[in-house]
């Protein structure tokens, strides 16, 4: 009998632990890592040394989704008439326009937002060079 009350205990521990892995993201988590994913493409896009010089035009692209701001810096950047003819700027946009949707539509309620500085997301603190 102690067997079986082991066997049970083990596979309620595994299916919990699988239903906790496929936990869908919340709107937080989601919009946190989209606004990061956005933010470092638009860095690889104008390091980048292939794509047009149209990109270094576009409005810069730091994003904070704790600034009340970025909605403003999303729907600037989404409607830049420059670099129409470049992918990956229209594939940028897509990207924002889906960010800024998500924020103003489905995460509405749920995020609080801890500032309004819009400075702030011209020139972004860049993290403190360790000294060795």
């Amino acid at each position: 009998k102690l067997p079986t009350v082991k066997m049970l205990l083990l596979i309620a521990l595994l299916s919990a632990a699988l239903l906790a892995s496929a936990a869908p993201p919340t709107c937080y988590s989601r919009v946190l890592s989209l606004s990061k994913e956005i933010t470092e493409s638009f860095k690889e896009l104008q390091t980048s040394k292939t794509v047009d010089s149209c990109v270094e035009t576009l409005p810069r692209l730091y994003l904070d989704i704790h600034n009340y701001c970025v909605l403003a810096k999303l729907r600037d950047f989404v409607a830049y008439p420059g670099c129409d003819r470049v992918v990956e700027v229209n594939e940028l946009k897509e990207k924002a326009r889906s960010l800024y949707t998500i924020l103003i539509s489905y995460c509405r309620r749920d995020l609080v937002f801890l500032t309004d500085d819009c400075n702030a997301l011209e020139m972004p603190i860049s993290p403190p060079i360790e000294h060795s």
